[in-house]
Formats: C-alpha cells, structure tokens, sequence
C-alpha cells in the first residue's frame, strides 16, 4: 500500500448549526469533515467532524492528529455567551460619579440590529441587560483630564474598600475602567496593583483587567464593553478552548491550537486579548477568499457566506479587505479591529412563519441550528424552517444529509408546510415551499447588491465567491442578473471558513490611540514631533505583541513586525487604516512618506479627486502587528479530463420544484467530477458535506483548483456574458 502525504494543516469552523473541518496534506490534497454542532461540548464535536473528513483517506484521528503541524480554530461560543447573558459574574471599578455609563450604553446600543421600520420609531428600540449590573459597579475618586494631567489623585484606601465590596457581592472577575486612560494610564494602572494586592491579602484568586493593559483607545463606553468582554466572555471560553486543546492531545497531537481572531490573524488560546476571537468563522471565509482571489487573479471580490443562521458578506478591493476600528457586536459598542463584515439573520435553518396580520413570510432571525428542521423527527421542533422547504422541493437528498448520518423524514416536512404555510395561504405544499426560497434568494440578492452599490461599486467589477453550508444551494438564487463578472462556488464551501482559517497568519496586533494633528505645510519641529509620538506607540505596542509570542514559544528574531496607523483629513468623522510605508518613524521625510500613503490609500478607496490635503492631517491610531511563518493549505491542481463528466460521476436523477414546475434533474457526485467537466442545469451535484443545485438556465464548470464556475445560460443555450 502506497504511503500517503503527512497531514499538515487543520481548520475548525464551529458554527451554531454545523461544525466543519479542514484537513491539507503535505501534498496539497485535503478533505472536509461535518458533523452536527455540540453545545454543550465542542470538543466531541470536532472529533465528530475529524473522523468524517478522514474517513475519505481511510485514516483516523489518532494517525493524523500527530502529523499535524499547525490548527487553527473558530467558533460562535464566545459570541452566544454574550447574547445568552451567560458569562462570568463581574466586578467594575469606574470613576466616581460614572457608575451608570455602562449600563446606559451609548444610544446607539439601543437599535442595533433592528430593521430600518424599528429604527425609526423609539418607543420600539430597547437596552439590553448590561453585562455587569450596577450591584457590582463601584466608583473611586480620581480624575485625569482630557490632556493626561492627574488632576484629583487616586484615593488608595477607597480602592482597596471597593475591592472588598466587589468580592462580597460575588465578583468573579474585576474590570477597571477609568476616563482618559488612554492618554495616561497611571491611576488605572495603580488601581490594578492596589486590586491584585487587595486580593491577595484576602485570599481571592480572581483576574483582573485593567482597559490600559488591553485597550488602550479614546471612547469609553467601546473600550470598557470590550474589557469586560475580556472578563465576561473570553476567560470561560478560554476554559472551552483548553477542553478542545486536551481532546487533542489525548490523541496525540503535538500542536499549539490556535484561533481565529477579528482581525483576520490568528493567534493562540493563550493570548492575554481573547475577546478577539468573539467572532472568528466568518472572518476565516474573508481569508480564504482573498488567497483564492490572487491565486485566480481577481482584485474585486464579493464574499457570501450562507450558514444555518445567517447570510454574511464582505467585500475585497484591491486585494484588501477593510478593517473597521469601533465595530458593533452582540448590540454593543466596541473597541475591536474587526474585519468589516454586513449580517443578516437568514440562513438555511432559519425558522418561516406568517405574520399574523398580514399573512406576509417572515424568515427569522431565529433559527433552528443543529436540529435542522421539523423534517428531522428527533429535533423536537414543530416550526418550519428553510431546510425543510429544501427537502419538498427536492433541492437536498433527506438519504444524504451529513452523509447519511441524519435521515431527513419529506412526509413530515410536507405536513408542516401544509399547516403552517399552505394551507393558509391557500397554496400547494410546493408552492409555498418554493415561494420561501424565493423570498429568501430575493432578500439576500437584494441586500448583496445594496452593499455592493452603498460603497460606490458596481457587481460587473467583482467576481462573487459563494460557500458556506448552505452557499452553494442558494448561489443561483442571490446572484442572478447582478451582473458578476463570475460566480465561484468551492468544491469545499461547507468547510470553506475552515480553509480560510487553515490560510490566515500567525498574526498579533495591537491598537492604542494617538492625537496628531497637522496642517499641510507644517514645520519640521512639529513633523519631527509627531513622528517621535508615532514611535514610541509603536514601541510600546511592540513590547505587547513580541511578548505574546514569547508565550507561545516564538523568540523575537523569530517574529516580523509590521506596523502601521490611522489617518483622516482634520474634521473628517472616519478614518482610514494604512500599512505603515517604513518600519520606524524618525525623521521629517519619514512624516511626508506617511502622509504620502495615506493620501494614496484614499484616493484608491474613494477617488483621486476626493483628496483634501488642504485640510491638514490627523493620526487617530497606532497599530503594530507581528507574525511568525507557518504551514500554509497549498491549493490542488488536477489534470484536464474534458467537457463530459464521466459516467461514473452520475447519480441518477431526481426531481426539483422551481417556478411553478417539477424538473428531471440530473444528480452527480462531487468528488467524482474532474477538470473541465461542465454541468448543465437543471441539475444537482452532490457531497456528504453540501448540495450544489444548478437549476435550469444555468450551468456550471469545475477549473483545476476544484472550483466550480456557475453562469447564467441564455434561451438560445449559450453562457450569458
């Protein structure tokens, strides 16, 4: 028996509904396992996951898990904790006279996430529970002004009462929080030594979290939500990581896991800024779109994920994706580098239902999650979901799901849509069945294009890639007639966040805030001034970020630093983030080059003529990144096999309901189809992992890196251009 590649590489995307994952060989051939996610213990599920992706190449974990050389892992654990209302019971120390900041928020908290007709009406909005209640909100006197002067100094003794007041009233963690910490963070820095000391003397073991240590950024109420995000969410979750980690190595992995951060880095389950990772399988597709896109050639792309849960996008332009500095998470405000990503909670699992007084669809936001839908007799759900309007109209095998490791039930499926939907709407089961996909492709057409057009671009300029578990069966259905220049749906979307995962940087960044402001002819004292500011942020970040790697074994030679900064023109409201052009900053040349690629950064995201240097210039930021080199996935290249599929790959057949019609739809296996094979619709290509459905009046050929392209065909049968 021929020995096969080592494996190399692994992704996990734990999503809410399904859990994927990513295996590469040496070789650069690789598989994708999905098995049913387990909230209540990740770590079975990935295992769960593990043995269906090895299975393809006759191996098991306790062969491959050795092999590996590096994991990467994302998820939604942290994230639901935090909607759930289920994290750590928190302590937080602010200023006094400031105790109710968080609880109030910023106004914008109150309608985050809500739709437009919600928005616009304030007796609709509402304030979430506050992570930390005020019985467990304490203030201190102290005060340091908007300048950095201390000007009322730390009452010690006030300090050390609070502490023993937090601890009584069941602190399990204790965040600091203070005003103008960012400009000078002294008194916050000695409330964290008093804090620590305090509880040392009464015999606490508890963390504490200091906003200067973490999130050193201007906007209070985004920094102190993300510190205690750091206490809430990310040290419980920290607990989840270590379990999956343990798993691990009861089958003999040598590996340190790794995971998925917002800003589209990763880095390790240790890192002392964990709240980065709350939300991480989406990014992991961004990641994997971009390398596919250098690897195709493609500068413009449209990323669209479709889940069980939600449908995200992000755009890359350039070959760059943006990075937002004051994203919003979970409706609230925070002080997180995140990859700039738009949601909308419709996925395949989305729940249907008719609103009670106009009759109208309605899909989610709930959804059904891992129980997939009522066409599952062991889900316990008895509300349609989108999965099962999949079933009835043929577009999924109920044989097949998971590989058949779930057997879907159509009769059951059918009788639910009947009642719930049918039946009152005075419709067939197929045709109420097909109006919800319809419903669902028109929103998520409609909400790709708005993004895409709301930024200035036109979709004739991008190409569309579309993955996710359920990506492929809606590709169709939320591209058509937008115009892209392709659409590309990955053999292995259902474990595409995985690969993205597997493809993103050892990578650790910092942020802190920096005022610099200047005019556009300055003197060379004053450049001299800001370029001496600019270094020492990035010094002190430097410090942070090397340390991190020291942690994971990395010595500083090891470690390539990139640093760089945030721009506006003076009064603008937004800034823009930009690779630094040159590793210090140190002389008057050295502020014109950084103005420089500012100027040039904006005149490729907005226009040549949109540059208004006149204004003079503002540094909001300082950002320094490091990162170690380590295995990568390498992307298959299989021989040319020719335009007919081989008969080997041809499944039977099937029927599929769409407008209004059943269709004899030809069903092929996936892994079976080779290089240049083309697929005309109506038609359904099948993998234990996903369904791609090509519906008549399209077509789709698979290129050499296992990519399908799906295209439009005009009634005269030719590829519409």
């Amino acid at each position: 028996m021929q020995m096969q590649s080592p494996a190399q590489v692994m992704g996990i995307d734990a999503g809410g509904t399904m859990t994927d994952t990513f295996f590469v060989r040496q070789d650069g051939r690789f598989v994708v396992g999905k098995a049913q996610s387990n909230p209540a213990d990740e770590s079975l599920a990935i295992l769960a996951s593990s043995r269906d992706a090895l299975a393809h190449w006759q191996r098991d974990v306790d062969d491959v898990f050795p092999e590996l050389v590096t994991c990467v892992y994302s998820g939604t654990a942290m994230l639901n904790r935090v909607v759930q209302r289920k994290g750590l019971d928190v302590g937080l120390i602010v200023n006094k006279g400031f105790e109710h900041v968080h609880s109030m928020g910023r106004a914008i908290q109150s309608y985050l996430g809500y739709a437009l007709e919600e928005r616009l009406h304030l007796n609709a909005h509402r304030y979430d529970e506050p992570l930390v209640p005020l019985a467990r909100t304490r203030g201190v006197t102290e005060r340091t002004d908007v300048q950095g002067e201390i000007v009322i100094p730390l009452r010690e003794e006030e300090v050390r009462q609070r502490v023993r007041e937090l601890v009584e009233a069941g602190s399990k963690a204790l965040v600091i929080v203070l005003l103008q910490s960012h400009k000078n963070g002294t008194s916050e820095r000695l409330v964290r030594d008093l804090a620590v000391d305090e509880l040392a003397r009464l015999g606490q073991d508890i963390p504490v979290f200091a906003s200067v240590d973490y999130y050193p950024q201007r906007k209070e109420s985004h920094r102190m939500n993300t510190t205690i995000l750091e206490a809430y969410a990310a040290e419980p979750s920290r607990q989840t990581l270590l379990k999956v980690s343990d798993r691990f190595k009861q089958h003999g992995a040598k590996f340190d896991l790794r995971v998925m951060a917002t800003h589209g880095g990763t880095i390790s389950w240790k890192a002392k800024e964990l709240a980065r990772t709350i939300v991480s399988g989406p990014i992991g597709g961004v990641i994997g779109s971009r390398l596919l896109g250098q690897v195709l050639g493609h500068d413009n792309v449209a990323c669209s994920d479709i889940g069980g849960t939600s449908f995200d996008m992000a755009l890359i332009t350039k070959g760059n994706f943006t990075i937002a500095a004051d994203p919003d998470m979970a409706r609230l405000v925070l002080s997180l580098p995140l990859v700039a990503m738009d949601s909308v909670g419709a996925g395949a699992g989305s729940f249907v239902r008719l609103d009670p007084y106009s009759d109208a669809i309605k899909l989610g936001p709930d959804s059904a999650g891992y129980r997939v839908g009522t066409c599952w007799p062991e889900s316990g759900l008895d509300t349609v979901s989108v999965s099962d309007c999949h079933v009835v109209l043929g577009y999924i095998n109920p044989d097949n799901f998971l590989g058949g490791a779930i057997k879907l039930d159509v009769a059951r499926a059918r009788d639910s849509i009947q009642r719930q939907l049918a039946t009152p709407l005075g419709l067939s089961v197929e045709d109420a069945a097909a109006g919800v996909i319809e419903l669902l492709d028109l929103h998520l057409r409609e909400y790709l294009r708005a993004n895409v057009s709301a930024k200035g671009y036109n979709p004739t300029d991008f190409v569309c890639f579309s993955y996710g578990g359920a990506g492929p069966v809606h590709a169709y259905g939320y591209t058509e007639g937008l115009g892209f220049k392709d659409v590309i749906v990955p053999a292995w979307a259902a474990g595409f966040s995985a690969f993205g995962c597997a493809c993103a940087d050892f990578e650790y960044r910092y942020d802190k805030s920096v005022d610099l402001a200047l005019p556009q002819v300055a003197a060379e004292a004053d450049k001299l001034a800001a370029v001496a500011t600019l270094q020492r942020a990035w010094n002190e970040l430097t410090e942070k970020v090397i340390d991190e790697f020291r942690i994971n074994g990395f010595p500083p030679e090891d470690v390539i630093l990139r640093p760089g900064y945030r721009m506006q023109y003076m009064g603008q409201l937004n800034d823009l983030e930009i690779d630094s052009p040159l590793a210090r900053a140190e002389g008057v040349a050295d502020w014109d080059r950084i103005v420089g690629a500012f100027e040039e950064t904006y005149g490729r995201v907005y226009a040549s003529s949109a540059r208004s240097p006149e204004l003079g210039f503002s540094v909001t930021g300082a950002i320094m990144r490091g990162m170690v080199l380590t295995q990568k996935p390498v992307l298959p290249e299989d021989p040319e096999d020719g335009p007919v599929p081989p008969e080997s790959a041809r499944l039977g057949s099937r029927r599929l309901y769409r407008r209004g019609q059943w269709h004899a739809a030809t069903t092929w296996k996936m892994e079976s189809l080779r290089q240049g094979n083309r697929i005309t619709g109506p038609a359904v290509i099948e993998s234990d992992a996903t369904t791609f459905v090509v519906p008549q009046g399209f077509g789709a050929w698979l290129d050499k890196h296992r990519l399908f392209h799906l295209h439009e065909i005009d009634p005269a049968g030719k590829e519409a251009s």
